[in-house]
């Protein structure tokens, strides 16, 4: 097609605000997907995404529309300019809301020249808004404002095209107002798509140019390649090479996602698509990779993508009825479908061979661990989420752990760092005194406060990351009705006073139950630790000993009392001492047990650390 009636764009927004609505609305509107075919979520091809109702993955579809301007359609200033008739091709990316999956948002940006701004007309603009404004205009692509769930009782959408205006500089009377539920504003959602955002530049004849925006791995096929080509053709039976790692294949296929995949003869410069070339496994594609032909190579590489960063970590263990060798084969094999998330091998004093993980947020380490559960059939112990920390070492080098166990002795380090946030809540104004608290108690530094209407007011604030990565969230929904929203993003990281609080069982230690804390904080998280670790460890026949402690000094502790058992019941009279002879063998044999005895530690147990009371 002439690459002057394509255009490729994207759809971003906060969470909950209909962008996978939207998405089916199109997908429907344009005969991508028949009437009958049609379900919720149509994009989303993943149980969890349509059970939780968010977007995961990005999903992408190509659409044909046939355009034609209504009669009293008069151009606008925000158009491209004049816009012939007729048949486009508009390939669309619906991006994921939430904060843990930004990553998928930034991959999606490099492959468009437009966004469609989605903002809910009840809610307004919310915190993943401005993030993801931002982020679309650093790009450099056109954006559409559109205004959506305008069919809701609560809808304000004037208002709302007002905020857009006043908060993120994009003009008030461009906005778009839509209800993806009921169809209202499709068409003109679609004509205003054709007229506003740019075609791509690119030159057919140049050499093949095209970047690797995402990859998945397809279990006949192999790795499916989803490209954007920028110059340049590729077509079957072309010989490419992958630039990043310097390694040739034959390209056995090349389609559009329509959405389903459809094969075609080849991808001409500005069109989106996909590729097989015989590539086996996944890391032999790097995300942000460029694709050229072997024969007549392009003079540089794509700038590409930074890679994913991990900020959450925990471990898992093979859990009853599963091996560590089946454990490692089932991460091998969802990493090959997300490679987002890092794993390598851990050894655990009381819970055997496993794995540390890394993981984009606590949102994406649930999503990993319901997968492998679900798709690969295998039983988990999971060890509490920590962040990664920074130790500056005596002899000056600085060096990143991302456990617990892996701090040395005091003496070994001088400082220990924290990764530092950069938070912007949005509250309403009636909040800001619960928010203030509660940032208080985070250990928080405001930075400043700016306010979005009247009603509204956005508040930022550095965080240590650890102290809003567990509950910090649900916290802020509760003390605003539900009305707070959050975005951050990590910014470096900061000394401080850190200090590794140590959980012995049984006088032994348990690594996966260790937590590095501020040391203000220390005793206070101790005692409640081992007060939940308590109710959580079930009774043995000897009696177990719970100590928090920093280094060799023991600040909190408590004993679970032994299961006994009346053994003097058979005893039916006769002397005294006849029964204290009993007791004192039950007691001895007590001693020898809890000397040799294992203490079942069940998963709550290692889950304590996350009481929301800490």
């Amino acid at each position: 097609m002439d690459i002057s009636r394509i255009r490729n764009f994207c759809i971003i927004a906060h969470i909950d605000h209909g962008k996978s609505t939207l998405a089916d609305r199109l997908l429907v509107k344009t005969g991508a997907v028949a009437e009958r075919e049609m379900r919720e979520q149509f994009l989303d091809d993943m149980d969890l995404e349509r059970e939780k109702g968010i977007t995961i993955k990005a999903n992408r579809a190509t659409l044909d529309y046939d355009y034609a301007p209504t009669a009293n359609h008069k151009p606008s200033p925000y158009d491209i300019g004049p816009v012939q008739r007729g048949a486009y091709m508009l390939n669309l990316i619906d991006t994921p809301g939430h904060v843990d999956f930004h990553y998928e948002v930034s991959r999606a940006l490099a492959a468009c020249e437009g966004a469609l701004l989605l903002v809910d007309a009840s809610q307004g603009i919310e915190a993943q808004t401005l993030a993801n404004a931002y982020k679309a205009i650093d790009a450099g692509l056109t954006i559409i404002p559109v205004v959506n769930k305008i069919d809701l009782a609560s809808a304000h959408p004037e208002d709302t095209a007002l905020e857009i205006e006043n908060i993120i500089g994009l003009p008030a009377d461009s906005a778009l107002f839509v209800s993806a539920k009921t169809g209202v504003g499709i068409d003109e959602l679609l004509r205003t798509i054709v007229e506003r955002i740019p075609p791509p530049k690119g030159d057919p004849e140049a050499p093949l140019r095209a970047l690797i925006y995402d990859a998945k791995v397809d279990p006949h096929r192999g790795v499916i390649c989803h490209l954007r080509v920028f110059d340049g053709v590729i077509a079957r039976h072309d010989k490419i090479d992958l630039m990043s790692i310097g390694r040739s294949y034959h390209a056995s296929d090349v389609g559009k996602f329509r959405p389903r995949i459809v094969s075609t003869e080849r991808l001409t410069a500005g069109e989106v698509g996909y590729l097989f070339a015989g590539i086996k496994t996944i890391h032999d594609v790097h995300i942000g990779d460029t694709v050229t032909h072997s024969s007549r190579r392009c003079a540089a590489a794509m700038p590409g993508y930074q890679p994913p960063r991990q900020m959450v970590f925990c471990d898992f263990y093979p859990g009853p009825g599963t091996t560590s060798i089946q454990l490692r084969e089932a991460m091998e094999t969802l990493w090959l479908n997300d490679s987002s998330f890092s794993f390598e091998p851990a050894t655990s004093a009381a819970l055997g061979t496993g794995f540390r993980c890394g993981f984009l947020g606590l949102l994406h380490m649930s999503i990993i661990q319901e997968r492998l559960e679900r798709e690969c059939e295998v039983d988990l112990v999971q060890t509490a989420p920590t962040v990664p920390f920074e130790i500056v070492l005596n002899d000056g080098s600085v060096q990143r752990i991302e456990s617990p166990a892996d701090l040395p002795e005091a003496s070994h380090y001088r400082e220990v760092r924290e990764p530092i946030i950069k938070c912007d809540i949005i509250v309403r104004a009636q909040d800001i005194g619960n928010l203030m608290k509660l940032a208080e108690d985070r250990r928080g530094t405001h930075q400043k406060t700016e306010y979005l209407s009247p009603q509204r007011v956005m508040l930022t604030y550095q965080f240590p990351l650890c102290e809003v990565i567990y509950d910090f969230y649900d916290r802020l929904k509760s003390l605003s009705s539900g009305y707070g929203t959050m975005d951050y993003e990590v910014i470096g990281f900061q000394a401080g006073e850190l200090v590794k609080l140590n959980i012995l069982v049984n006088g032994s230690p348990v690594d996966a139950l260790s937590v590095i804390v501020h040391r203000t904080k220390a005793e206070q998280r101790g005692r409640r630790l081992i007060t939940r670790l308590k109710k959580e460890i079930a009774r043995h026949l000897f009696e177990i000993p719970l100590q928090a402690a920093i280094g060799n000094k023991v600040i909190a502790r408590e004993s679970i009392k032994p299961v006994r058992k009346d053994v003097t019941a058979k005893c039916y009279g006769g002397d005294v001492t006849r029964k204290r002879k009993l007791l004192e063998k039950q007691k001895e044999g007590k001693k020898r047990m809890k000397q040799v005895g294992q203490v079942a530690i069940p998963q709550e147990a290692f889950m304590a650390v996350l009481d929301p009371g800490d």
